[in-house]
């Protein structure tokens, strides 16, 4: 009788573990489109990117294929490899492993980010968001405002707090964002506006995006998910009323800062792969 598998734990956050990466190559083209609809049958993916083949490598293109969950990768790595998925020749797959440990800081998903990787295993409806307060905490100089004045050059942040709730799952979690941008000529009511605007945006993205890094998706080998709260993200926003919340005008910074780092850029040296599948793929060209 075999043994079930373990379960996966997916946080909302770009995804680096080894295993969820896939080295494609043999590729003729840079087909990026193809790549995502032939893997994405397999699971959710994070990122496709395509790059052209070193000088001495010859002519052609190599991509590398980032899912969310390594047993979705390990799965089209196993339906994929020297098959001619989209081209008259076959591809070669091989699943990457991190070459290099390093004591990076886990990199947060960008909210639109968070939206795909809950609607993929919640559902459309598992899951809902509400504003709870958007803050202008921007203020200004002292002096030029005792005067009456403003600044021509006027400086905006606003604060964002999201809640975030799984009906099906009992959980409801908060987040703050904080955004800032500048106005070049304040005295231009379209530009002001239209800057506010994008500052507030930007304050609820990273809110939202800071939200779900308190939820821990289960995902069975039969597909059903669970959902835990990470308690390691837990802060006094969680336990405060709204109408505290809502007296909220002042965060500390600097912990707001390892929210808004951008996603990861993937390099081959990054990486390490199956050294005897990687001459395997040369002999047969």
């Amino acid at each position: 009788m075999a043994l079930a598998a373990d379960p996966e734990v997916l946080g909302f956050q770009v995804p680096t573990e080894s295993g969820t990466a896939l080295l494609v190559w043999g590729l003729e083209e840079g087909p990026e489109h193809s790549l995502f609809s032939v893997f994405s049958e397999f699971g959710l993916l994070y990122s496709v990117r395509v790059h052209r083949n070193a000088a001495v490598a010859g002519p052609g293109y190599y991509a590398l294929v980032k899912f969310y969950s390594a047993r979705d990768a390990s799965r089209a790595q196993r339906a994929c490899d020297r098959q001619r998925l989209f081209q008259k020749s076959p591809l070669k797959v091989c699943i990457c492993t991190r070459q290099k440990v390093l004591q990076q800081q886990v990199l947060a998903l960008r909210s639109y980010k968070c939206k795909e990787l809950a609607n993929y295993y919640l559902g459309f409806n598992g899951w809902s968001h509400r504003i709870i307060t958007l803050q202008n905490i921007s203020g200004f100089d002292m002096e030029n405002e005792e005067l009456g004045e403003l600044p021509q050059r006027q400086c905006l942040k606003y604060l964002g707090l999201i809640e975030v709730t799984l009906p099906n799952h009992g959980i409801c979690t908060r987040g703050l964002g904080i955004a800032e941008g500048y106005v070049e000529n304040s005295r231009d009511p379209l530009e002001l506006v239209t800057r506010t605007r994008n500052v507030q945006k930007l304050a609820v993205e990273k809110a939202l995006s800071h939200a779900f890094q308190k939820i821990l998706l289960v995902v069975l080998e039969n597909g059903k998910v669970a959902v835990e709260y990470n308690c390691a993200h837990e802060e006094p926003i969680d336990s405060l009323t709204d109408e505290e919340l809502r007296g909220l005008v002042q965060v500390n910074d600097l912990s707001l800062e390892q929210l808004n780092h951008e996603g990861e850029e993937e390099f081959l040296s990054d990486f390490s792969f199956d050294e005897e599948h990687l001459l395997e793929g040369r002999q047969s060209n």
